[in-house]
């Protein structure tokens, strides 16, 4: 919806606030164990990726006799062999509970074992890509990435604690938290908007991009690593609310269909994608320029692009292109709502500018 005009009447929506349980600030996760307590989980199942083992089996320490176990194989795009695997340590150990500490892939697959199982979920986000607040899983089988709406992944409570963030790298933090504003910018033009998603989103770009530098920052910066969590929380609440257009539905096809990483291509297309509404979706760039304070929405994350991106074209990801024409297929299969509409040529093109690495 647009904003109505001075002295109109509101239109009519719809807003969806799902029931996930929510502690934000430093230190909280001294609150994990009784988080366990209060969702009567006795024997939980820790997870991790392998790059963040050492710290799922630190937290399983703290977690005592309420920890059955830790598995760190958590992978990108939650490969569903990796889910199996995990679902045998879910059995063999008889836990009725999982622990998710990590980014996407952790939280991810925390939700896989839920939609399998329905066991109740603590996630403790240590990046910003916002899977946590989300009824919303995608997982990978033969090269292909499928997404799926269910209230059985939601987690149950969500600790969101600044500190856990301080350790993160730039090279990893910049994406994740253009991941994040990924989220809110599609959130601004989705088909199900509505005003309070809307003021969410807009506070949520603006907080991240004052971030942006201080996540990128030789030097720790508390303000910057905690600004950046609050505005992903928000992002990731409108994700969980209001349908995704475009970027989303062509990051799932480049990410699972070359196995690239997730928050970099998110970080990566979203100038491009922006660019390719800018002249159907008025009022999403207007919100967009008013928080960033630019003069043009998809040149501003452009810029915060060229700041935190690992890989500033898909020529450097390794993709040729061929690459694209695939892609480009792909991505016209079963389309998401968005507000231009989708073409196989224009999606080509919009790749063909994101391969150069061009400003859009």
């Amino acid at each position: 919806m647009t904003s109505p005009p001075p002295g109109s009447p509101m239109k009519h929506f719809v807003y969806t606030a799902w029931p996930t349980r929510v502690l934000f600030g430093g230190g909280m996760l001294e609150e994990a164990t009784a988080e366990l307590d209060r969702l009567g989980i006795r024997k939980a199942l820790v997870l991790s990726t392998p790059e963040q083992a050492r710290d799922a089996e630190a937290l399983a320490t703290r977690l005592g006799h309420l920890a059955a176990g830790v598995f760190s194989g958590a992978a990108m795009h939650t490969p569903v062999e990796v889910t199996r695997q995990a679902m045998e340590i879910v059995d063999s150990t008889g836990a009725d509970g999982v622990v998710s500490l990590g980014g996407g892939s952790t939280i991810g697959l925390g939700k896989a074992i839920a939609l399998r199982s329905d066991l109740p979920q603590l996630a403790i986000p240590t990046t910003y890509a916002g899977s946590e607040m989300t009824p919303i899983i995608g997982q990978t089988e033969a090269g292909r990435k499928t997404t799926q709406t269910s209230a059985h992944v939601l987690p149950e409570t969500v600790i969101y604690d600044p500190e856990l963030t301080y350790s993160l790298p730039s090279f990893i933090a910049g994406p994740s938290a253009m991941n994040a504003i990924a989220h809110a910018v599609e959130a601004l033009y989705a088909e199900n908007r509505n005003p309070i998603t809307s003021m969410m989103a807009e506070t949520a770009i603006g907080s991240i991009g004052r971030a942006i530098d201080g996540l990128m920052s030789d030097d720790l910066d508390r303000v910057a690593r905690a600004e950046a969590q609050y505005g992903a929380w928000l992002a990731a609440t409108c994700l969980a609310s209001v349908g995704m257009a475009i970027h989303h539905k062509i990051c799932h096809t480049l990410g699972g269909t070359f196995d690239l990483n997730h928050g970099a291509i998110h970080c990566l297309m979203i100038p491009y994608s922006t660019a390719y509404n800018r002249d159907h979706a008025p009022d999403a760039m207007a919100r967009i320029e008013r928080a960033l304070g630019g003069e043009d929405a998809a040149r501003s994350l452009f810029r915060l692009m060229r700041k935190t991106a690992p890989n500033t074209s898909l020529k450097e990801f390794g993709l040729a292109p061929a690459d694209l024409d695939r892609a480009a297929d792909l991505a016209v299969q079963n389309p998401y709502y968005n507000p231009r509409p989708v073409t196989r040529e224009s999606v080509r093109d919009m790749l063909e500018k994101a391969y150069d690495g061009t400003e859009p």
